[in-house]
Formats: structure tokens, sequence, C-alpha cells
């Protein structure tokens, strides 16, 4: 399933520079970035899970926010892309 994960970390203070840079860093290690705190992943149920458990781990419930959109295939989705930001298709052939 495709899975949007979005991120608002607040970064007054210096633990939450650091918060901002482990959400990150588990983040590009898990899927594209499409925006400055927007990804884009390919997952399955499990892999989601690991995942959400992950970022829920780094951020502060108090100060940040964190939202996980799941888009399963059964479903069906669109993705509308406008400017110079092209994504990977992950469904596309891969061209090393």
């Amino acid at each position: 399933m495709l899975v949007l994960v979005c991120y608002d970390v607040n970064t007054e203070t210096k633990s939450g520079r650091r918060r901002l840079r482990r959400v990150a860093k588990i983040c590009e290690s898990t899927g594209q970035r499409v925006q400055k705190s927007v990804f884009e992943c390919q997952l399955d149920t499990a892999k989601f899970e690991t995942l959400e458990r992950q970022l829920l781990a780094e951020i502060d419930p108090l100060a940040d926010c964190l939202r996980l959109y799941r888009m399963p295939a059964a479903r069906g989705f669109e993705v509308i892309e406008h400017g110079v930001f092209k994504a990977v298709d992950f469904e596309g052939p891969l061209v090393l």
C-alpha cells in the first residue's frame, strides 16, 4: 500500500531540531521525500507498523504533529502532480 507520511516538528528548541533530524532520517530510509516534510512510502502492513512505531518513539506528542495516510490499492487512488518534482513510480520498471 502507498503510505503518505506528513509531519510538523516544533524546532524552537535544540531537542526539537534533533527530533526533526531523526524523524526525517527514518522517513528517508523508508520512502521518498516529495515535499520538505512529506514522504511517500510503498509498504506492506508489517513495515507500516514498524514505521509508525519508530516515528511515535521520536516525536513529542505535546509539541509535534504526525499524520500517516494509508492508501490501499484495492480502493484505488490517484496522485496528481504539478511542478518540477516528479516522484518515482513504485509500480513501474526499475532501470539501473
